[in-house]
């Protein structure tokens, strides 16, 4: 079985704030989430689910991640939206919690921050924070 695919930051958003069941979880590490920021579900009454799929700084996968994500609440046939900085490991997370038995797991294509722009920095192409999306600094 392969996960239910990509979806848009803007998609994401639209289906966080339209389906009651769906979640999401971002899976970037905790120095993203303190020092780049988070996705602010607070309009929609949901928490931001936080599973680390890597550990930094080594980049080590997490070895209890689907555990962890069983941990958070979020139910096996709830659609459950995975963002990271990108969408490279959320793409990864989100086959990987599929393997696990999650019906429904979409990787946020563009992630939270989108490519690189000219200049080499991250949030200006692409992404959550891009398309304008609600965020909050911890």
């Amino acid at each position: 079985m392969s996960y239910a695919g990509d979806i848009s930051v803007v998609d994401a958003w639209r289906m966080l704030g339209e389906d009651p069941t769906a979640q999401l979880i971002d899976v970037r590490t905790q120095a993203e989430w303190n020092f780049v920021g988070l996705p602010d579900l607070s309009e929609v009454k949901k928490p931001v689910h936080r599973v680390e799929w890597q550990g930094f700084p080594g980049g080590a996968p997490n070895p209890d991640f689907t555990d962890q994500v069983a941990a958070t609440g979020v139910a096996p046939g709830d659609p459950v939206l995975f963002l990271c900085r990108s969408g490279g490991r959320s793409k990864s997370a989100a086959i990987a919690q599929t393997g696990a038995g999650y019906k429904k797991c979409y990787n946020v294509a563009g992630g939270f921050e989108g490519d690189l722009d000219a200049d080499g920095h991250r949030g200006h192409i692409g992404g959550w924070k891009a398309a304008g999306l609600p965020w909050k600094q911890t």
